[in-house]
């Protein structure tokens, strides 16, 4: 990443380019190919948080895109009520419609970012966080983030996270990286991996896993798991006590 902190995209900049890539995040069948593993990274943060969270009556689904994940959770265990975030309207739109369809619990659509919209402490059972965290930025940014979704999440309740991550070391994160082009030229040209690493470079400022789990303990959470890793790209969440 060479992009300095302060010249990354800002979130209206985030927002312009989703609100024109609703349809590649409207597959549940692949999710984002760009993304290494997403269909088996959906399927397992919603079944364990079908499996860890004794009832799911409310669900928070942060940066939700299209509504994949929250559709996904729905094949486990429905009716709920949930609440879609996104910074995209488009996308908010297209997920309601597509959650609806599988549904019948209360959908409510929530435009902005997460980090200033207003929700109830201890509210939600189950919160899903899938390819959105990686746009926090420094340190005081992802502790507040993290401690603010555990103060969303009701006792007893689960938060379930996929992401791009990064690496503590260097040289394991350049290998790492590497093989991570090579997944995007097996799906793609050499200019579709160079897109893909552009954008990356421009928004986004991956933590490493062992990062976020140690920061989801230090924010409260007394159990977590890490359900997958492969290459760039981890699946992981935590439960919170009762």
């Amino acid at each position: 990443m060479s992009t300095p902190l302060e010249k990354k995209s800002t979130v209206a900049e985030i927002q312009a380019r989703f609100d024109q890539d609703v349809e590649r995040f409207s597959n549940l069948e692949t999710g984002q190919t760009a993304t290494m593993d997403a269909p088996l990274a959906m399927e397992l943060i919603t079944q364990a948080a079908f499996r860890a969270t004794p009832k799911i009556q409310r669900v928070l689904d942060i940066g939700c895109g299209a509504g994949n994940n929250t559709i996904k959770l729905a094949q486990f265990t429905s009716p709920f009520d949930c609440d879609l975030v996104d910074l995209s309207r488009p996308m908010l739109e297209r997920a309601h419609e597509r959650v609806a369809e599988v549904n019948t619990g209360r959908i409510r659509l929530f435009q902005g970012d997460i980090r200033e919209l207003p929700f109830p402490d201890e509210y939600y059972d189950v919160i899903l966080a899938a390819a959105v965290l990686h746009h926090l930025r420094d340190d005081r940014d992802w502790e507040s983030t993290f401690a603010k979704i555990f103060h969303l999440t009701a006792p007893g309740g689960s938060v379930w996270i996929t992401d791009l991550v990064s690496h503590e070391h260097a040289a394991v994160q350049a290998m790492m990286w590497q093989r991570y082009g090579d997944y995007l030229l097996s799906v793609g040209r050499e200019a579709y991996r160079n897109r893909v690493f552009d954008y990356i470079d421009k928004e986004d400022t991956p933590r490493p896993v062992t990062y976020q789990l140690e920061l989801l303990r230090k924010v409260g959470f007394e159990q977590v798991e890490l359900l997958h890793k492969n290459t760039c790209f981890a699946a992981f969440g935590a439960i919170k006590s009762k």
